[in-house]
């Protein structure tokens, strides 16, 4: 069984340790002086620090009592979105901050504001050993062809964005009265570009 506290440790480690390491130095400092608002959030460097933030944001989760789709609720998003913030896997917003300290009081000021910076995607391979992970991807790479076909039929040659996207996760009851999943992705469909010459504006001088 992989841990938490090894799971963002991948192959992109020493690249993160050499931006690391070329970015100044900043000053520690208390969660009670710490801000919880920065116009220059910075970038999340280290493997190991994302790696102890999540465990500190999910013990503080767990304090609460409250479950995601409680704490997205309170927040104003996605129950998936919210998760995301919980593994550092994406970025919280200035104006979202208060909310999500009123959700979760347990969050230090120091862990809100590492939370604003730019996250540090990534996951550990081991992941997909994980059942309920290695379904969604199962189910993904079954339904490929389809997909893709159906995305192309209904608006043409392009993909659909993971970025500009909200995904949710819901249950609800079949006919027989068993418990099902339902997941939602929701994302802007991005044409692909014809190449014309005429269009690639790196060639024209300043």
């Amino acid at each position: 069984m992989w841990r938490v506290g090894n799971i963002y440790k991948s192959r992109y480690s020493l690249l993160q340790q050499r931006l690391q390491s070329s970015l100044p130095q900043q000053q520690s400092s208390s969660p009670e002086t710490t801000s919880t608002t920065s116009s220059h959030p910075g970038i999340q460097t280290s493997v190991d620090d994302k790696a102890a933030l999540v465990r500190r944001l999910l013990a503080a989760k767990e304090q609460s009592g409250k479950t995601f789709d409680q704490i997205a609720a309170e927040c104003g998003l996605t129950n998936a979105y919210t998760a995301q913030l919980f593994f550092s896997q994406a970025q919280l917003k200035p104006h979202t901050a208060p909310k999500l300290k009123q959700a979760v009081p347990a969050i230090s000021d120091q862990d809100l504001l590492a939370l604003q910076r730019f996250p540090l995607r990534s996951f550990h391979p081991n992941i997909l050993q994980d059942p309920t992970v290695y379904r969604f991807y199962e189910a993904v790479t079954h339904y490929g062809e389809a997909l893709k076909a159906l995305v192309n039929e209904k608006c043409g040659d392009g993909i659909m964005s993971a970025i500009d996207m909200y995904v949710s996760v819901d249950k609800i009851k079949g006919r027989h009265g068993e418990d099902r999943i339902v997941v939602k992705l929701n994302g802007k469909f991005l044409p692909q570009v014809e190449g014309k010459a005429e269009d690639d504006t790196s060639s024209l001088s300043s």
